[in-house]
């Protein structure tokens, strides 16, 4: 063994020794916080005897809590690294300081724009702009671009091809393009990937996955690529995706909500997965040959929805390739990487169905041989994700009948109740506040969304728009999870990114059940004491308001409105990065007036 050998081995062992207490004080925190929340349930509901009823209550309490106390260890862990550490992505990614940024760029790489049925002029004007970006740098020569489309419109196909044609005119000479089409998406996502694989895998070092609303700064890309070079036993790098600026109400909001969440949370997250890390399915960089080795997914037995084809590939690819030995990790850094979020109720509830039936395919694989312990309730997670929305449903649906049937039958001790009603909330809140906490404290980031008085503005826009939006969300989960035990699938539907208006007859067609479980709700709570109203007052506003929440949350007018009066904005919008006011899209992104 060599005498540099050792030192390395030493260190290696050190640092898993120092991630696995800190996954064991997480897994301690979490543990003991869930289960000081379902005993002091239990305290609550034993005020005159504990009956099967209340036994059921606890139970469907117990599964909402996991997520909701994960997001609050991970928030508290990462506000106290974002305040006290100088360079918090550095902290909890260690190989982000493995590169000094000027490495030459020796390997090659495949940039994957996975489309189905998209607006092709969004796709020209994004892959354009990013291999202008990427010119600029002269390192073109060390990339590859593979259009790969999954499309079974023939109109869009043409446009497609159309797009591919000029595109390859354009940059003949300097970059190699391929276009692909598959008319038959067999295996969706993962298998249009696992195509490009078979066919030209073997002739790249790695692959960085897009969707069709993806954009990139080149930056970004190349600092990800050489901490690829710089770190062999990294198998799949993601980059932290934020949401681009926009004028939908809906998407404006949810990303505002989003970024302010997201930030502590990822922190506080990537402190104890460490090498465990998530792989989100785009805007990620895949080190190919252990991937195309070790990554490729079965066909589960049977048919849809929960057979066939894996619809939610991404995080069963990361708990593969950290099988496999290779490391998976997200770099905490918030620039250089975007995406477009769902600019209508609607459209987020039709994106989320997908991906609720994506994760009840992982029942599938908890038991798969030889995952690493961190990855496989990383699977437990992201089906109780999901899990946990009908169990919230049958929680207070057994509530409020039992309360309006049968008073008296399940008892209450408002002493420790009430108490507990508010810890869950703010501990719901907690990703939220944590970073509002931060970006208030630090002058640079509170003047990079527009000042502390439209933060706090926002902030309360936001609390609103996620109690109205919880409910609806909750109970299109609860009916698909239920259709899917009936064999009803979902299957991959393309996404309308574009903002648009909602008509009143459209969301109301698809927010009917809602308005019903709201109604009956109303009715059971017209039979209760006044006392319990205020507690049940957001579920019956966010089912009640529906309907006139989808409508107006996707007018463009409104969200215009928003823009100019600086409410919900991000950093894009403040100071808009030069990679994103070069795309010549729907509109420029215009600087907004910043307050201290």
């Amino acid at each position: 063994m060599s005498s540099l050998a050792l030192p390395e081995r030493l260190r290696s062992a050190g640092a898993n020794t120092a991630l696995n207490r800190r996954r064991l004080l997480f897994g301690l925190l979490v543990g003991a916080t869930m289960a000081g929340l379902v005993a002091a349930m239990v305290a609550t509901l034993s005020a005159g005897g504990f009956t099967l009823l209340d036994a059921l209550i606890v139970f469907c309490f117990a599964l909402t809590t996991p997520w909701t106390v994960i997001g609050f260890w991970n928030a508290v862990i990462g506000f106290s690294i974002l305040y006290f550490a100088r360079d918090s992505a550095a902290l909890v990614t260690p190989l982000a300081r493995s590169i000094r940024g000027d490495e030459p760029i020796d390997s090659r790489t495949a940039v994957l724009l996975c489309i189905r049925n998209e607006e092709v002029g969004t796709v020209s004007r994004n892959l354009n702009a990013m291999l202008d970006d990427l010119a600029a740098t002269g390192a073109l020569g060390a990339l590859g671009v593979f259009i790969l489309s999954d499309t079974d419109r023939p109109e869009i196909a043409a446009a497609e091809e159309a797009l591919a044609a000029d595109v390859q005119a354009r940059w003949r000479g300097r970059i190699e393009i391929t276009y692909r089409r598959r008319p038959v998406n067999r295996g969706y996502k993962a298998g249009n990937i696992r195509d490009f694989c078979e066919r030209w895998g073997g002739s790249f070092d790695f692959a960085l996955v897009l969707d069709a609303d993806s954009f990139m700064s080149a930056r970004k890309i190349l600092r990800m690529i050489r901490l690829m070079q710089a770190n062999p036993t990294l198998g799949i790098l993601q980059s932290l995706t934020v949401g681009m600026p926009s004028d939908s109400p809906f998407a404006r909001t949810f990303q505002f909500g989003m970024r302010l969440g997201m930030r502590s949370y990822t922190v506080g997250s990537a402190w104890w997965q460490g090498d465990c890390g998530p792989f989100w399915g785009h805007n990620g960089l895949l080190r190919l040959a252990p991937f195309i080795a070790h990554c490729d997914l079965p066909d589960l037995p049977g048919g849809p929805p929960l057979g066939g084809p894996v619809l939610s590939h991404d995080q069963l690819e990361a708990a593969l390739m950290r099988r496999a030995g290779y490391e998976v990790r997200v770099l905490a850094e918030e620039e250089g990487s975007w995406e477009v979020n769902p600019p209508t109720l609607l459209e987020y509830i039709r994106r989320d169905l997908r991906w609720c039936q994506g994760n009840m395919q992982y029942f599938r694989f908890l038991f798969l041989p030889g995952l690493r312990p961190v990855s496989r309730m990383q699977l437990l997670l992201a089906i109780l994700m999901y899990v946990g929305s009908p169990c919230w449903m049958a929680f207070v649906a057994i509530t409020l009948g039992a309360g309006a049937l049968a008073p008296g039958a399940i008892g209450f001790a408002p002493e420790v109740g009430v108490p507990l009603f508010f810890i869950v909330l703010a501990m719901v809140f907690a990703p939220k506040f944590a970073t509002v906490a931060h970006v208030l404290a630090v002058g640079r980031e509170r003047r990079s969304f527009g000042g502390g008085l439209r933060i706090v503005a926002g902030v309360l826009i936001e609390i609103v728009f996620a109690t109205l939006l919880a409910p609806t969300a909750a109970l299109a989960h609860s009916l698909l999870i239920g259709r899917l035990l009936l064999g009803r699938s979902v299957g991959w539907l393309s996404q309308q990114r574009h903002g648009h208006s909602l008509r009143f007859g459209e969301a109301f067609v698809r927010l009917r059940p809602q308005t019903a479980a709201g109604m009956l709700a109303l009715l059971a709570t017209a039979s209760l004491p006044w006392t319990v109203v205020p507690y049940v007052a957001p579920l019956l506003a966010g089912f009640l308001l529906a309907v006139p929440f989808a409508v107006y949350s996707s007018r463009p007018a409104l969200g215009g409105a928003m823009r100019r009066a600086g409410l919900a904005a991000i950093p894009e919008e403040s100071a808009p990065p030069a990679e994103l006011s070069a795309l010549d899209g729907p509109r420029a992104i215009p600087a907004l007036p910043v307050a201290a």
